[in-house]
């Protein structure tokens, strides 16, 4: 049985990897999720917040290739 981990991406990172790893969690395209984030941080700063969070407390993948 599979399972999937939330992890950060090595591969497809732009700054720490939380939307890559989110994209490939949910199997969605990384430009959706970073779109998320770009617009909940215009609506308020919580996209920011959301994103910290997530770079501290999300373990990356260490894909090592």
């Amino acid at each position: 049985m599979s399972y999937k981990k939330l992890t950060r991406s090595s591969s497809d990172k732009k700054i720490a990897g939380v939307c890559g790893g989110l994209a490939l969690y949910f199997d969605i395209d990384p430009l959706l999720v970073r779109v998320a984030f770009l617009i909940a941080f215009f609506m308020g700063s919580l996209g920011f917040w959301a994103y910290i969070i997530m770079w501290i407390a999300v373990p990356e993948d260490y894909d090592f290739r």
